[in-house]
């Protein structure tokens, strides 16, 4: 793999990680965070669709890597909706002096 299709593919995880994010109304980090929210989404996406029976949309290759950009932001839906879920917010309690 050569540097332009690592950086592509950490373009399209951001993409479809950042979709997601807004979707979801959750973030839980920054640039990183979304990249790695979009690459499990695209693996979890891509897992779930054939098993559904559920056709190929949008379809992106890069380098002999395959990425279903619609599937790939269910996925990080899907991830991020499970985060929000199990994660607490985080309260600060007042000190009152």
């Amino acid at each position: 793999m050569t540097l332009v299709g690592l950086l592509l593919l950490i373009l399209v995880g951001a993409i479809c990680g950042g979709i997601a994010e807004a979707l979801v109304g959750y973030s839980p980090g920054g640039f990183l965070a979304s990249v790695a929210i979009g690459f499990l989404g695209a693996l979890i996406g891509t897992w779930l669709a054939p098993r559904l029976g559920l056709p190929s949309l949008l379809p992106v290759t890069i380098e002999g890597f395959r990425i279903e950009i619609v599937w790939s932001i269910l996925g990080a839906v899907i991830l991020l909706a499970i985060l929000s879920a199990v994660r607490r917010p985080y309260y600060r309690r007042r000190r009152y002096r």
